[in-house]
Order: C-alpha cells, then sequence, then structure tokens
C-alpha cells in the first residue's frame, strides 16, 4: 500500500457531494473539506499506511470513522451553556497546532516540555476543542471553561489494569473514552498512586487513549517502560509523546531513558 493508493481508498470511502479532496504531494497529506464553509480535516497518510501494514482494513476504518465524526461535529453548531458538565483537558504534543485551519485560536496552557493542554466540548462520538471565537460568542469566561475541565477530568473512572514485568509494576488506564492520557491532569489521582509506589514513580501518555504509570525497582524497568511507551506512541490514532515523566513532590520531568541506563535528566 503506498500513499497513492491509500489516497485513492480514503476518497473513495470519505466521498461526499458537499466535499473536495486536496492532496499534498510534498506533505504526503490529504485534506478533505466542505465546499460550502471550507472547513475540513487534513490527515498525514505515512502514519495511517504504517498501521494498514499492521491491521489492514480495520486500520482504513478506523481513520474513516474519526473523520466522519470531525467532519460531523464541524458542521454542529457547537454551544457551551448548559453542557458544562461536557467540557474536558485533551493532552497534546507541543507541535500540535495552536490555532485552527480556520485561523482561530484554541485555548491552552502549556504542560511540560513535551505536552500541552487543550480544552473540549464533548459532542458524544467526537469533540470539538474550544477557542476564542466559541467563548467570546457565548461570552464565557476563559479561566472559567480551564476550572471546569479540571473538576471534569477528577469525575473520571482511574480504575487501571496490572502488569509485573521483570520485577517492576506497570498500570494502565484504557478506558478509550478519549480523556485517558488527560489523566494525568487528576493531581490527586497521582498522589494516591504514589502512595502505593515502592521505587521510582514514572508516567507516559504516549498517546490519548492510554495513561501509563510504572513503578520502577531496578534498572530494566526503565528500559521495558522506554520499549512500551515508544511502542503506544507508534500505535496510536493520536499520538502525544514517547517520552516518560519522573513524577516527584507533584511535578512531571520529561527523562530520556538510554538502553541498559537509567534515566537522564534533560536538563543536565
Amino acid at each position: 500500500m503506498d500513499s497513492i493508493k491509500m489516497k485513492n481508498e480514503l476518497q473513495k470511502r470519505l466521498a461526499h457531494p458537499e466535499r473536495k479532496f486536496e492532496y499534498d504531494r510534498k506533505k504526503d497529506q490529504l485534506r478533505i473539506e466542505y465546499i460550502e464553509t471550507g472547513k475540513g480535516i487534513t490527515i498525514s497518510l505515512p502514519g495511517i499506511i504504517a498501521k494498514w501494514q499492521e491491521q489492514r482494513e480495520k486500520a482504513i476504518d478506523e481513520i474513516v470513522y474519526y473523520v466522519e465524526e470531525g467532519l460531523r461535529a464541524m458542521e454542529t453548531d457547537a454551544e457551551i451553556s448548559g453542557k458544562e458538565k461536557n467540557i474536558f483537558p485533551v493532552i497534546r504534543s507541543t507541535s500540535f497546532p495552536i490555532k485552527s485551519n480556520e485561523g482561530q485560536s484554541f485555548i491552552y496552557d502549556d504542560h511540560t516540555a513535551e505536552t500541552r493542554i487543550y480544552y473540549a466540548l464533548d459532542l458524544g462520538n467526537t469533540y470539538r476543542l474550544i477557542d476564542q471565537a466559541l467563548i467570546e460568542k457565548e461570552k464565557w469566561d476563559e479561566k472559567h471553561i480551564k476550572e471546569t475541565a479540571l473538576f471534569n477530568v477528577r469525575s473520571l473512572s482511574t480504575e487501571l489494569k496490572t502488569d509485573v514485568v521483570a520485577g517492576n509494576t506497570f498500570f494502565f488506564l484504557n478506558k478509550n473514552d478519549g480523556y485517558d492520557a488527560s489523566r494525568i491532569l487528576n493531581d490527586s489521582f497521582l498522589k494516591e498512586m504514589q502512595k502505593k509506589i515502592k521505587g521510582t514513580m514514572a508516567v507516559a501518555v504516549p498517546h490519548q487513549d492510554v495513561l501509563i504509570i510504572a513503578d520502577i525497582e531496578n534498572d530494566t524497568g526503565f528500559d521495558i517502560l522506554a520499549q512500551m511507551t515508544m511502542s503506544f506512541f507508534a500505535a496510536g490514532r493520536v499520538p502525544i509523546t514517547a517520552l516518560s515523566f519522573i513524577y516527584e513532590d507533584g511535578e512531571l520531568e520529561p527523562i530520556f531513558i538510554l538502553g541498559k541506563n537509567k534515566p537522564k535528566d534533560r536538563n543536565k
């Protein structure tokens, strides 16, 4: 499967009289947008092809589903008022755009050297990132949006699955509700987990649909975490970062994990 074949397959599945497609050969990206409004979604083909190599039709089915839901959300007249319980934070990499394709600035906060916090209005099967235009239209206060989102994320389930490898314990949160990585913003949850940790507490958010917490008790644990995080990062629909974080005293510090060695602080 090459880019041209993938482009053609996606255009066939996403064809609609009200949409048009633009293929950027240089960037290897396909944009699907509404002809009338110009609103749309741009997808990178190499990542989809890589997933297709492993998952075949499932990979294409998945991207078609999320593009359809995303386009549908763009055509929905989003309103915040009365939907405060549907506002949540979402974690993205620092390379994620800070403006929409229409040029509207998203509401966001810096988080770590690798991650940024955006704010979203949940629409059911998808969500819309909140931008300046939306809060100005409804005369909402930006600070209130952020406080509401952080309050709501604390109400989400923190049920974990556990795996022990080479004397190290790994905890996985994977509810597939779009906000798994967002649980990293639940301070009380992280502090409760820290009480259970025997060794060094590490945290990872390789993509939006998983949060990994590790109890590292030996050097092998760091190597396992690095491999695990990279694997999740490569497979994720919305990748965030392949780096892990040391959690200590309520702070997250990104680390580089070198094979057969303990992590080295990136600032040293």
